[in-house]
């Protein structure tokens, strides 16, 4: 052989990278602290702004789908003038084409490149989605006032991997129904307690704005709408043509909108049941990037744990049918906690589970479900609770932010 290689795994990859930025960032400080004093002794006790001005707000996006999350925000924010600096990992991200004056937004760079530019940013405020701050690569820095976490699900926040949330110094939280698993799950990790605000979820108020865009879809013929999760739970894992040839018996249309990492994780499966039902005009795939066309036009919805069973039952007010699926909580916050997550006490309210005992009886079903004025009640009172400020959560978000700036900048002076 003429070389040597070396085989590093991801896991010890990550940690060679913290130690490189952990040293890195303690020289780093090291010099700009002596950087800052040597110009204060040289100025005669002067030093310019600039040398250590914050950046008031900046919004942090690891992704490109969270846009949805951000841009009401950031609509907001440029409404009123309020200058933000938006960071994404994303080269396409919609934001750094967005006619802004007031967002100044900065691809930073995929992986550790961008982590890296993180790790030593100075601000007041940091805004993201993104959880395991801390706890991966990504880390504070010491020059970051305050790191806000705002929610992009209905759901409970012990979805999130173990500690994904525990760095944080505020949540920004869509309903009252998120603060208990917190609090608890603080107790039992014995985590600082966080600064908890109810501010809405933007990323509904996203969707609601573009379902108030489209036109209601009167179909002549119920249009049912499958949109599983991926993996052994799913499914299209676990029922594949037996599922999907029970609802075409029901005599209805059939969409199937795969989870989009079903088709990097389990494409061979897709492969199969596209290449079954090539022929059969009342089954079609959806793929778009955005949901708001498919939920809209669908009647109904079969799914089993995804969380886009609440877009479907909170903004569009329509039901669904859900089928049992494992969940396997250890490696997530919900293991710190002996209470089931918000969503397994309330889905039997928004919907109707079914077995495969039900695959014979399924049109009946999916008939009394989706005249079920009961149902349609109930699915007002719980979305009610778990969301709110409908369509006014950039509003009361962006007033937070503002409000918590002023407070750091009294606490620290206004570098």
């Amino acid at each position: 052989m003429n070389g040597l290689f070396l085989y590093i795994d991801p896991g010890t990859g990550s940690m060679l990278f913290s130690i490189v930025i952990g040293l890195t960032a303690a020289v780093v400080f090291a010099l700009r602290t002596l950087s800052v004093k040597l110009k204060f002794l040289l100025t005669g006790g002067r030093v310019k702004k600039s040398d250590i001005r914050r950046i008031p707000f900046v919004i942090y996006s690891d992704h490109k789908r969270y846009w949805n999350v951000f841009k009401p925000v950031c609509d907001e924010a440029e409404r009123r003038g309020v200058d933000i600096v938006y960071y994404t990992q994303s080269p396409d991200d919609p934001v750094l084409t967005a006619p802004y004056r007031h967002i100044k937004a900065e691809f930073i760079g995929e992986g550790n490149k961008g982590f890296a530019r993180l790790n030593f940013l100075k601000a007041d405020i940091v805004l993201a989605t993104t959880p395991g701050l801390g706890v991966y690569q990504w880390k504070r820095s010491r020059d970051v006032r305050c790191y806000v976490h705002i929610l992009h699900q209905i759901d409970s926040p012990l979805r999130y991997h173990t500690f994904g949330l525990v760095n944080y110094d505020v949540l920004l939280l869509n309903g009252a129904h998120q603060e208990r698993h917190v609090r608890l799950c603080e107790q039992a990790q014995h985590a600082p307690r966080k600064e908890l605000v109810i501010t809405g979820a933007t990323y509904m108020d996203s969707l609601l704005a573009r379902k108030q865009a489209v036109q209601p879809v009167k179909n002549d013929r119920p249009l049912i709408l499958l949109a599983p999760t991926w993996g052994k739970s799913g499914l299209l894992t676990l029922y594949g043509t037996e599922l999907l040839d029970a609802l075409l018996a029901t005599g209805y249309r059939i969409a199937v909108r795969p989870h989009p990492q079903s088709r990097t994780a389990e494409p061979e499966i897709l492969q199969a049941l596209q290449e079954h039902y090539k022929d059969n005009a009342d089954v079609s795939w959806n793929a778009d990037n955005d949901n708001t066309e498919i939920l809209n036009a669908a009647d109904i919805m079969v799914s089993d744990i995804s969380g886009v069973m609440f877009d479907l039952a909170f903004v569009f007010d329509k039901p669904f049918l859900y089928a049992h699926a494992d969940y396997d909580g250890s490696p997530y916050d919900s293991a710190w906690v002996d209470e089931p997550m918000w969503s397994f006490t309330v889905i039997s309210q928004l919907g109707r589970e079914i077995t495969r005992e039900d695959f014979p009886r399924l049109k009946q079903i999916i008939d009394d479900t989706m005249h079920s004025q009961s149902m349609a009640e109930t699915r007002l009172q719980i979305r009610d609770n778990a969301w709110h400020y409908q369509g006014a959560g950039a509003k009361v978000t962006l007033d937070y932010l503002l409000k918590k700036q002023k407070e750091l900048a009294a606490e620290g002076g206004q570098g």
